[in-house]
């Protein structure tokens, strides 16, 4: 590598993304020295956190080298990627699988060309659960990802690899995604902020029309409101062939950071959608939340969760089943065969399987219902706050079925008893269990909504707590307006984990 006189400043891990740009742009510091820091850090934390699974050090040394690197909002900012549905062209994306991690890409995917033309210099790929099928990121075939505020808990997922890297200081934003709260349970858990975009805001191109019939939407995790808003601006905008085109937004979403809101009016809801318990922590950082708003000149009003929501959880799954029997059928085409996947994702595969085409159609349909009452909602309030989820992180391997369920699933399997699996109603179960886990953050996917994770505070055994907040859709600048006013009267950016890059 070509050896730089560079100044003799360096690079801060407390320094958001912008902040480093800024300080590249003005000669302070130079790309290299920029990425040589990154990878110092992740170098000396990711063995405990497991955060990043798959190193691109050398591309990114080439890219830096390069007098002709790209200029733009980050340019010379080191990124990472989540590995799941971000494809690099002759890279790998495990999502979470052995045998997919040998397999390399094609395609570089659109979000990906966007980042590299803003300039971002993309070093590593951060781990995911199977898939990105869990609220935890536990893969079989890398192991966990662990939270840095402490390494026995889980990160979330899952985009948990993505968090647990920005919150240890690695990186100061990353690339998420989030089809049932993937960008905002990871974030709650790690003290980050983390905006899931409205349905159509960032393209799928070119792999997919949508996914997950609309519910996903791609993103990052950030320290800062201004980082997550920049690429915003960077990844909003539709690409040729998509099934439609989303109005832009009037002007940066990087001018509504530090804009007043005005005066808003805000639904509070901190019972869970489904009926589980909210835990103390996280029901008080919502009310508290509230209570600063208003003291900020906002209305606020209690009310009930919007719609039903049991109906809501019933449909996501429904989805949820039948994407992964479709995921799972595709792979088989392509020669990877179910056996490649862990016994979780091949239950769920086969309950999907067993769905018929009607039942799935049938289910589909209802998203209708909530968001029409949260239609209803929005009609009378401008922004619904909740807590970002209803317990703390779990602790690592504490949601893994048991073993004799496991024993169960697998003689299913190997058998093919799907009608069996589906009235034994054992992976249904499961499955709502993690969900009194998260239970507030799968509105926001059904319906295209934006939703938001903001970090609040921490709980009595120093885990971070978070607080949701959402808006009708398309409207992401009033979300960040709201995010900027928060952080500004309730500061996160001096949190340090115990795992700290710094």
């Amino acid at each position: 590598m070509a050896v730089h006189s560079h100044p003799p400043s360096s690079p801060d891990a407390t320094d958001d993304a912008l902040a480093l740009a800024a300080r590249i742009r003005s000669g302070e510091l130079h790309p290299s020295q920029v990425l040589e820091a990154a990878l110092v850090r992740c170098d000396a934390v990711n063995p405990r956190l497991n955060a990043v699974i798959t190193d691109l050090r050398d591309m990114a040394r080439g890219q830096v080298e390069d007098s002709s690197v790209a200029q733009g909002p980050f340019a010379g900012v080191p990124f990472l990627l989540k590995d799941l549905g971000m494809d690099l062209a002759g890279m790998a994306t495990s999502q979470g699988n052995a045998l997919l991690a040998r397999r390399p890409a094609v395609e570089t995917d659109a979000i990906v060309r966007r980042w590299q033309a803003a300039g971002l210099v993309i070093f590593g790929k951060t781990n995911v659960p199977e898939l990105g099928l869990k609220a935890i990121t536990e893969p079989l075939a890398f192991g966990p990802a662990r939270n840095p505020w402490n390494l026995d808990h889980t990160p979330g997922g899952s985009s948990g690899g993505a968090a647990a890297a920005v919150a240890a200081g690695i990186v100061p934003v990353a690339a998420a995604a989030d089809g049932g709260g993937s960008i905002r349970i990871p974030a709650a858990y790690c003290g980050l902020f983390g905006l899931k975009p409205s349905r159509g805001r960032v393209s799928c191109a070119p792999q997919f029309d949508e996914l997950w019939e609309g519910a996903v939407s791609a993103h990052v995790i950030s320290r800062s409101v201004r980082d997550s808003a920049a690429m915003l601006d960077v990844l909003a905008g539709p690409e040729p062939g998509d099934p439609y085109e989303v109005r832009p937004h009037d002007g940066l979403y990087l001018h509504e950071v530090g804009r007043p809101p005005g005066a808003l009016r805000i639904a509070l809801s901190i019972a869970s959608p489904i009926g589980g318990a909210v835990d103390a922590s996280w029901a008080q950082s919502a009310t508290e939340c509230a209570a600063l708003l208003q003291s900020l000149g906002h209305h606020v009003d209690p009310v009930e969760p919007v719609g039903d929501g049991m109906q809501l959880a019933r449909d996501y799954l429904t989805m949820y089943f039948g994407q992964v029997a479709a995921q799972l059928q595709w792979w088989g085409e392509q020669g990877v065969p179910a056996t490649a996947f862990e016994t979780d994702t091949r239950a769920l595969a086969l309950i999907g399987r067993v769905l018929s085409a009607g039942q799935y159609a049938r289910s589909r349909a209802r998203w209708n219902a909530p968001m029409r009452a949260l239609g209803k909602l929005f009609a009378d309030y401008d922004v619904y706050l909740t807590p970002s989820c209803a317990q703390p992180p779990a602790r690592i391997g504490a949601l893994a079925p048991p073993p004799l369920q496991q024993r169960l699933l697998q003689a299913i399997l190997r058998f093919g008893l799907g009608g069996v699996l589906r009235r034994s109603g054992l992976v249904e179960q499961l499955a709502f269990d993690n969900l009194h886990r998260t239970p507030f953050t799968q509105l926001a996917n059904l319906t295209g909504t934006p939703a938001m994770s903001v970090p609040w505070r921490l709980d009595a055994a120093g885990l971070p707590v978070g607080v949701q907040l959402m808006a009708a859709w398309g409207r992401e600048d009033l979300l960040l307006r709201v995010a900027s006013q928060l952080e500004q009267a309730h500061p996160w950016a001096h949190w340090r984990p115990p795992v700290f890059a710094a």
